[in-house]
């Protein structure tokens, strides 16, 4: 048997899938490796929601048995990896990491699960989440049914929600990718705070089928992976049509690199007070260097702002209208209280109360919204902003509280990027870009739908010019 290098637990997946075809390690060998690993890291960080042993040993076997005959199936084939436990997996728990569901199970893969395994991806665990996917707003990390998600860059830092779990993992070495779902922000926060490469795609692209419905009119899936490219590679395998998911667009994805446009033909719109007001002081030299790195790739950047509407009211009454529905035997059995934090269950009886007449006005102010995005991208190819403006907030503190020090800036820049973004159903790609008191912090690019490969050429080109997204948590 040969001995797994601690480097293999770091490695993209041309790497990995060249090791593999070349028969220098077998499935079986990395995939025990993995599964060791993820059980004895994964409650330090309190990612791991259940390990799927037997199964992931009995899919490696396969994969090396279809090696040796030289049956391939593409660069996933035998890479361990895990999904977020909102995923069905047929036959195993999925408690969408929450007490009222923890016995919950389904006889059913998600669409994302069967697509992987049918390239020959090994899911090896199911990683936390937060308690419903942060589902009636939630106020402390803890409200998870593993326990706060620990960042593996500073255990006294939060690793982000609601798809904690993935990012941690990812972020430590316990996988080589993982599966994590973002409604407003849970693919993006956790992806800039555990300093991981993570694409949100275009609603629609990735069938949701199998995944709990927080928002169904804003639900996305997407991967955390180590770099640009594994994020493209990943992408091309679970996108695609699925009548079983009513709002799939119908849409397939192709990871194509050798077709990308020069960067000298790309213009990317940002807002200078994000990085020179929004963003936390000590924080602004590393976002300045990072802006410059994309300078540097020939990317013309071009002042840019968000129209004007107000994004947070809007995101908040269509999800809290749509989870309403979602929960509403949740909530009127009263089997709501058992969810851990307190502001959720109020937050989730409250959604119950909202009118009709609110929900509707906010989907037609939403449908203005997507057609101002279109006009902006008439003019710019790509927006570039800060993935979050602070690191990682501690563990301990309250999500609400605010440790701005003076006056916001008076121009609100792109801050509010992340919840505009998903009302008009954008694809966003989060770039890991230094360090801060060794904590990561991030670049999120943002294009128009169905541009993914656009931000992946992006990507690509800044991570040719940088290491960030190779750096390591020091106890990892």
């Amino acid at each position: 048997m040969a001995e797994i290098s601690h480097d293999l637990f770091f490695a993209t997946i041309p790497e990995l899938n060249r090791l593999l075809t070349s028969r220098e390690i077998t499935a079986l060998e990395l995939t025990r490796a993995v599964i060791s690993r993820l059980e004895t890291l994964g409650p330090r960080y309190n990612a791991l929601a259940l390990l799927l042993g037997p199964q992931a040993l009995r899919n490696a076997r396969q994969v090396d048995s279809d090696l040796k005959r030289d049956r391939t199936r593409g660069p996933l084939q035998g890479i361990p990896y895990g999904v977020k436990d909102l995923l069905s997996y047929a036959g195993q728990p999925t408690t969408w990491g929450a007490k009222p569901y923890a016995a919950q199970v389904f006889d059913y893969d998600a669409t994302v699960v069967s697509k992987l395994a049918g390239q020959g991806a090994v899911l090896v665990g199911k990683l936390s989440s937060v308690e419903l996917a942060g589902g009636g707003g939630y106020r402390y990390a803890t409200a998870s049914l593993q326990g706060p998600g620990l960042n593996p860059w500073d255990r006294t830092r939060w690793s982000g929600g609601s798809s904690s779990g993935p990012a941690a993992a990812v972020a430590a070495g316990l996988v080589s990718f993982a599966i994590g779902t973002e409604t407003s922000g849970s693919i993006v926060t956790p992806a800039s705070y555990c300093g991981v490469t993570a694409l949100r795609p275009t609603y629609g692209l990735v069938s949701r089928f199998g995944a709990m419905p927080l928002s169904w009119t804003l639900d996305k899936l997407g991967p955390f992976a180590r770099s640009a490219e594994d994020c493209g590679l990943i992408l091309e395998g679970i996108a695609g049509k699925d009548s079983r998911d009513p709002g799939s667009a119908h849409k397939s994805f192709y990871y194509t690199p050798q077709y990308a446009r020069a960067m000298s033909d790309l213009h990317a719109g940002y807002a200078p007070v994000d990085f020179s007001g929004w963003a936390d002081p000590a924080t602004r030299p590393v976002f300045e260097a990072a802006l410059g790195v994309l300078r540097d790739s020939g990317l013309q950047l071009a002042e840019t702002k968000l129209p004007e509407f107000p994004y947070g009211p809007v995101i908040s009454t269509v999800i809290g209208a749509e989870e309403a529905s979602v929960f509403e035997t949740l909530i009127r059995s009263g089997q709501v209280e058992q969810l851990s934090d307190s502001e959720q269950i109020a937050g989730l009886k409250a959604n119950l109360d909202i009118p009709a007449i609110a929900y509707l006005k906010a989907m037609r102010i939403r449908r203005l919204i997507q057609e101002q995005f279109r006009q902006l991208f008439a003019n710019v190819d790509v927006l570039v902003s800060p993935g979050r403006f602070t690191v990682a907030t501690p563990v301990s503190q309250s999500l609400d509280e605010d440790d701005r020090t003076g006056p916001p800036p008076q121009e609100p820049g792109m801050n509010e990027l992340i919840p505009a973004s998903n009302l008009a159903g954008l694809p966003a790609l989060v770039l890991p870009c230094g360090l801060v008191a060794g904590l990561p912090v991030a670049l999120q690019i943002v294009g128009p739908p169905f541009s993914e490969n656009t931000l992946l050429a992006v990507g690509r080109a800044f991570q040719q010019r940088t290491d960030w997204h190779r750096r390591r948590p020091p106890e990892t």
